[in-house]
């Protein structure tokens, strides 16, 4: 390329100039604007008249991180745990208070990205979603843990994935407070959820339905925490100071099923 001015180039050169330093070493407009005597307009402008696709936003910070001209804005930060916990609380609420019509275009526009996903890669996702929930029955979900460790520091005495044979049925209970004679479940999003199909959720409500008659039944009384949002340790946090405040009063209600929403 001559040396001239970009101003003085011919609308030939004044292509080939950017194609050299945006389209083959990267350059962002900025960069190609300071090396080329300019400003970042001028050549936004005239990459659009000589029919030079722009990068959208995304690619063009993508490739600004990967040619080393600007750093993750998160990279080498740490947040506190009450931090994460204000970050946590912000997204929760942005997300409780949006309006109906909001939300339902988040929603279609997730759905959209969903349907356009190939069939491989659905497939694949599946199954590790599969495998999590088997994992999950087996050593219990994050949400259970966060209360198991919870109702520990409050001073319960609890036993986790107790069993309990009442009758003819083997049942498996999430967490168990002998002391109280409590049982709590937490109902992951497929108990409300068609997630494996309409009739395993049916499957599933009727067994839900079952075991809080055979609980109740032997005397005990049953608290359901209904998981319905993905896992945040917002919501947990909010999840256990509601399980404390029903546990306080957990002999004086007379209500034997209780629900406690996430």
């Amino acid at each position: 390329m001559s040396s001239k001015k970009y101003s003085k180039l011919a609308e030939k050169e004044r292509k080939e100039a950017i194609k050299k330093f945006y389209c083959q070493e990267k350059k962002s407009l900025a960069d190609t604007a300071e090396a080329l005597g300019t400003y970042a307009n001028k050549i936004r402008r005239d990459a659009k008249k000589f029919g030079i696709k722009l990068r959208d936003k995304s690619s063009a910070q993508s490739n600004a991180l990967k040619t080393g001209s600007a750093s993750h804005p998160t990279e080498g930060k740490h947040h506190s745990e009450e931090s994460k916990q204000k970050i946590g609380e912000t997204l929760m609420n942005t997300w409780e208070n949006l309006s109906p019509a909001e939300l339902q275009k988040r929603k279609d526009t997730a759905k959209a990205l969903w349907d356009n996903v190939p069939e491989e890669v659905k497939e694949q996702r599946l199954a590790k979603a599969r495998e999590a929930v088997r994992a999950t029955s087996k050593t219990g979900s994050k949400l259970e843990h966060y209360l198991l460790n919870g109702l520990i520091k409050g001073g319960y005495t609890v036993e986790p994935h107790k069993q309990q044979i009442l009758g003819t049925t083997n049942l498996h209970l999430d967490l168990f407070l002998p002391t109280i004679n409590v049982a709590i479940e937490v109902d992951g999003p497929s108990h409300f959820f068609p997630v494996w199909g309409e009739e395993a959720l049916t499957r599933t409500q009727r067994y839900d339905k079952k075991k809080s008659g055979l609980i109740v039944g032997k005397g005990y009384k049953m608290i359901r925490v209904a998981q319905k949002h993905e896992y945040s340790e917002a919501r947990a946090k909010r999840v256990l100071t509601n399980l404390l405040d029903v546990l306080k009063n957990i002999k004086k209600t007379e209500t034997k099923i209780i629900t406690i929403e996430d």
